[in-house]
């Protein structure tokens, strides 16, 4: 979990930095007291956002992808947090808060993404830049920005925020025990009492008809694609070496160069080192003492192992072919470069065995692939020429087809429930106004290598169920709502009769009991009755309180509160609920904060649609 967070904060970081670089005058999407964001910086922004939400969602992300508006809805939480980022930013440099280039350096090395066995990793670290495209430089200053963040962040929220004596006042409340007791009206028993007219029936039915609406309904015939249950195809050891020998450059590790610098900021001192060098002066400890590029110099000078394609122009224009040979100084944008060659790693192609097994996985997914594909073809032409049926599908297939019963949008077959497959059956171009259109869909792929080709045989448009068909069901309603108001009235009444010392006679009447005293907390599995218990009035001179909820099966509870109890917490209870009051205090500071911060700004926001 560590390395995943590890690298999630990373691609946010980098998100940032290359956002960072982007405007854009007249192309924002809103000011933050007069500081543009950009067109660009929401879409980098909102397509973080996407993607964290699809690798959350997994196959489900498909679904709420393809709702405009919850795609809106992410687009403005994504603008709402760069939004929030913008003001944070400005109101730590009103307070000249900052990071220093050691800070930087710790927080960088720091970074389990960038390190291998524990260390930091020059390579890597170099490697994710170029990946990201981000220069050092922008990305040392996205970690001052966030470091000064949390400087702001722990100014308002350090670690004596909570008094101790704030705490135990916390723990001694979340930790209370209360002695209650209940009494149960059951729901079940007065709605089997109640009765009802005919009148009252048809009353209910004229003035609630939009809830008894059958909606569109279907029949469908469909063929299913499967590639898992297909053959599965073969690759023979000739076709292997076949592949290799076709593709070697793909198996060929291209000759690597190491690299170290030595970066200062003017010529005359470069030449001073490279004097230095040629007399026999150590690179490596030059290279920490002298040289301003931090991480290089924090590594011994080392830049790591570079292939030709990737190596940087200033370094191929040093021209060094042999090990230890050093640079004259180059220039580099503003500063000057001493580049040494440490070590050559001549090209090498990998054995035909060693890579055997890869490139036979690898053909057996291309035709097994390519299978699929094929058959897709074959189904999509015979859907297409023959849209009377889907016999020429199931012929050209070997494929069955299959016929459902009635369904609507919201509960079709198990096979058939995947958004592209429900949306297209119930589009126009299978059904209109007239009912069926009568012609086959196209493929429709969906996750999980599967692939359906439908038609609609059958369908009944929405229509509003007659008096007689729902009658039972809107029987069941109004009893139900005449037992709920029954209850309600009774449970008064008990409340009111126990409250004036009554509670023996009347409980008697009722024909129900109080349970046993039992100990509730906050610390117990939360239910309707222990949350109505925790919210009750407390007992007064030893007087009792009550207070009437409904169960999980909707039956009346009235309970009966005979006493509070304070929590008594550990010395281990105390710090663990310490943490966790620091943190709701902590979030609480930060939001108000924000909204503080909001209500002071001039926030303009383009118009996004």
């Amino acid at each position: 979990m560590k390395i995943i967070l590890a690298l999630i904060m990373l691609s946010f970081v980098l998100t940032g930095v290359m956002m960072g670089g982007l405007g854009g005058g007249g192309n924002n999407a809103a000011e933050v007291n007069g500081q543009p964001i950009s067109r660009e910086q929401l879409q980098q922004a909102f397509q973080q956002e996407r993607q964290s939400l699809q690798e959350y969602l997994g196959d489900k992300f498909a679904e709420v992808a393809s709702n405009e508006e919850s795609m809106n809805m992410l687009r403005r939480q994504a603008l709402d947090n760069l939004i929030n980022n913008q003001l944070i930013n400005q109101y730590a440099n009103e307070l000249s808060l900052s990071a220093s280039d050691k800070q930087i350096e710790q927080a960088i090395f720091a970074m389990p993404v960038f390190q291998t066995n524990g260390t930091f990793d020059s390579d890597k670290y170099r490697q994710l830049l170029s990946q990201y495209n981000i220069n050092a430089d922008d990305f040392a200053a996205q970690i001052r920005q966030d470091l000064t963040r949390a400087q702001l962040a722990k100014s308002f929220t350090g670690t004596d925020f909570a008094l101790p004596s704030e705490v135990k006042a916390y723990a001694e409340l979340f930790m209370q025990e209360r002695d209650i007791r209940t009494a149960i009206l059951p729901l079940a028993q007065v709605q089997a009492k109640q009765t009802v007219t005919d009148d009252e029936l048809k009353a209910y039915y004229d003035a609630n008809q939009n809830s008894f609406i059958s909606p569109e309904k279907v029949q469908v015939s469909y063929v299913v694609m499967d590639a898992a249950a297909m053959p599965k195809a073969t690759v023979t050891n000739e076709e292997v070496k076949t592949h290799y020998e076709q593709n070697l450059k793909n198996y060929t590790q291209a000759e690597q160069k190491h690299y170290s610098m030595i970066q200062v900021a003017s010529e005359k001192e470069a030449k001073e080192i490279t004097s230095q060098l040629k007399n026999g002066a150590d690179f490596v400890a030059l290279a920490a003492e002298k040289s301003t590029d931090k991480f290089s110099a924090g590594n011994k000078g080392a830049i790591g192992w570079m292939e030709a394609a990737s190596t940087p122009s200033e370094i191929i224009s040093a021209n060094l072919t042999e090990k230890g040979q050093v640079s004259e100084p180059i220039k580099a944008q503003d500063n000057f470069v001493i580049f040494r060659l440490d070590d050559i790693k001549p090209e090498a192609t990998k054995p035909f065995e060693q890579v055997k097994e890869n490139i036979e996985v690898s053909l057996l997914q291309d035709k097994n692939i390519k299978q699929f594909y094929d058959l897709q073809q074959k189904v999509s032409e015979a859907a297409t020429n023959d849209n009377e049926s889907l016999i020429s599908v199931e012929n050209v297939s070997g494929l069955k087809v299959v016929t459902t019963d009635w369904f609507d949008r919201n509960n079709p077959p198990a096979e058939l429930n995947f958004p592209k497959v429900i949306n297209e059956i119930f589009s126009d171009r299978l059904v209109d106004k007239n009912g069926s259109t009568g012609i086959n869909s196209d493929v429709i792929n969906v996750e999980g290598d599967r692939a359906f080709v439908v038609r609609v045989a059958q369908y009944k448009a929405e229509t509003t169920e007659p008096f007689e068909t729902v009658k039972s069901d809107i029987e069941a309603l109004v009893k139900r709502q005449k037992a709920d108001a029954q209850l309600k009235a009774d449970g008064d009444k008990l409340v009111t009769e126990l409250k004036a010392g009554k509670g023996d006679e009347a409980l008697n009447a009722a024909g129900i009991k109080f349970t046993d005293a039992q100990k509730v907390s906050r610390l117990m599995p939360q239910t309707a009755i222990i949350n109505a218990a925790m919210e009750m009035a407390q007992p007064v001179d030893g007087k009792a309180t009550y207070a009437t909820v409904r169960d999980e099966q909707d039956n009346l509870v009235i309970i009966q509160l005979d006493k509070v109890t304070l929590g008594q917490p550990t010395e281990e209870e105390l710090s663990q609920l310490t943490r966790e009051y620091q943190g709701a205090m902590s979030a609480a500071v930060n939001e108000a904060l924000m909204l503080n911060l909001r209500s002071n700004a001039k926030i303009e926001v383009q118009n996004l649609e």
